[in-house]
């Protein structure tokens, strides 16, 4: 599967997908399946108010853009920011439409509570990338907003977190050139996943979602 231009690069949302179950982010982003269930439709009505088409709201010292499209040749990635905040600051960078220098944060938002791994940090992570390379400025910290808890957490986007992300997003584009959707461990979080319905775990050792669909379909027009 080639991709030479920017229309052919890998979601940043992604990321999540991939580190949740590598085979979930195949099945959406490669063999572009899909469902929704309550999980999926609650994100969605979560991300309602901040996914507005690119707006600025300037508050004192503070710029906010929601929906900002960001990208980044090094990772070959594009997406959107859910908000990003550029604070006053003579340690900043300058702004296009702005007056001074400003510092640049990401922030995300989350339903839920804070997970047990690292997928909503990288994603965020993986923001701050595309911002330090569109703007030429360092992205130090970010902060996701989780649904339950009611209020945003602060993440620190180390060095050592940044290069996470350059390794799970180069294992995303091997996986993604060759057309491959791994198999995977099962497990209780299988039972919640969208695509549950369609991964077909319990098949896995036995056929490709591909091609039992396939046999599905053979089925269904020589009845």
């Amino acid at each position: 599967m080639a991709y030479n231009d920017e229309d052919d690069y890998l979601m940043l949302s992604g990321i999540q997908h991939f580190q949740f179950c590598k085979r979930q982010w195949a099945l959406i982003h490669i063999e572009q399946q899909w469902e929704e269930n309550v999980k999926t439709i609650e994100g969605q009505y979560l991300h309602r108010n901040a996914d507005q088409p690119f707006t600025r709201e300037k508050r004192g010292d503070k710029l906010v853009v929601r929906a900002m499209s960001v990208k980044s040749h090094e990772l070959k990635m594009s997406g959107i920011c859910d908000v990003v905040e550029f604070v006053q600051d003579s340690r900043g960078v300058e702004i296009n439409g702005a007056e001074g220098k400003y510092l640049v944060f990401p922030v995300e938002y989350k339903r839920g509570k804070p997970k047990t791994d690292e997928s909503d940090v990288l994603q965020l992570a993986a923001q701050a990338i595309c911002l330090e390379e569109m703007l030429l400025c360092e992205v130090q910290m970010g902060f996701i907003f989780y649904q339950e808890l009611k209020h945003r957490v602060e993440v620190s986007l180390t060095d050592d977190v940044k290069q996470k992300v350059r390794s799970v997003v180069a294992e995303m584009h091997d996986y993604y050139k060759r057309g491959h959707t791994p198999k995977v461990k099962t497990g209780p979080f299988c039972k919640n996943c969208s695509l549950h319905s369609i991964c077909l775990p319990s098949l896995m050792t036995k056929r490709t979602v591909r091609s039992y669909i396939e046999g599905k379909i053979r089925d269904e027009a020589s009845s």
